[in-house]
């Protein structure tokens, strides 16, 4: 296991239960649009790449055939199999394993996706190849990620890490649409959503190092009404309030 392995592991064992609690992750509004812009249906078997605590799998679940989760963090499985259990879903099943070598056959599933992952992975070009890979002829693929503009990307990337020391780097709307092209998946479709966070609430979900809680506060306070950062900081009484930009990519694999 590699040091970024290691760190997306330490994270995302510690952020496993706050982050199946999170109004940002969890909401209803957004998981539907994933459901509808990758146009699921009952015939449908369907890949959770990085799947997490289980919410896109599970609300993936009530529609598609069958769906397969897989993620890098034990602690985020367990989760994902408990919600499951809770909403008595049986036509899930969660795996354990690396997403750069999925454990899966060529052309073995209709949709393929990843919802705020591809953030973390060093090779994202890698990923993507592997999904396309594993996605039928004529089935999609689709990702799910924070998308900054290009001349924020850099403010951006360095208050994620600050938050995660295990994200990677955020990629604009035009390297992913590279990377989409590189994979030869065609008839891209595009959609955008803001995921609402409050920063306190963030915080306390989350696992900075030591002292980087409070150069996140200075951070946003200091981009109130500016905007450097690309998430459009602002007051709510005494709460400082963001939005995550959120790019949905939706292709084809060619038939």
């Amino acid at each position: 296991m590699n040091t970024h392995q290691q760190s997306v592991i330490d994270q995302f064992t510690r952020q496993a239960v706050p982050f199946a609690q999170s109004a940002g992750h969890t909401n209803e509004e957004s998981l539907r649009l994933l459901v509808e812009l990758a146009e699921v249906s009952a015939a449908d078997t369907v890949l959770d790449v990085a799947c997490g605590t289980g919410m896109v799998a599970c609300a993936f679940a009530t529609v598609a055939s069958h769906v397969t989760g897989i993620d890098l963090t034990p602690a985020m499985l367990e989760q994902a199999r408990l919600l499951a259990a809770r909403r008595g879903l049986t036509n899930i099943s969660w795996h354990e394993g690396d997403i750069e070598a999925l454990p899966f056959p060529d052309n073995n599933f209709s949709v393929a996706l990843s919802r705020y992952a591809f953030h973390h992975f060093p090779n994202p070009g890698v990923v993507l190849s592997e999904m396309a890979r594993v996605c039928r002829p004529g089935g999609r693929v689709l990702i799910a990620d924070a998308c900054p503009p290009p001349d924020k990307a850099d403010a951006y990337n360095h208050f994620e890490k600050l938050f995660d020391p295990s994200h990677n780097r955020a990629l604009t709307l035009e390297e992913f649409q590279s990377l989409v092209s590189d994979a030869g998946l065609r008839n891209v479709r595009l959609a955008f959503y803001r995921m609402e966070m409050e920063l306190e609430r963030h915080l306390a979900a989350s696992f900075p190092n030591p002292g980087d809680d409070e150069k996140i506060r200075q951070l946003f306070r200091e981009d109130i009404g500016v905007d450097r950062l690309g998430v459009g900081a602002h007051l709510r009484g005494d709460e400082i309030h963001y939005a995550y930009p959120v790019t949905v990519i939706v292709a084809e694999k060619a038939g």
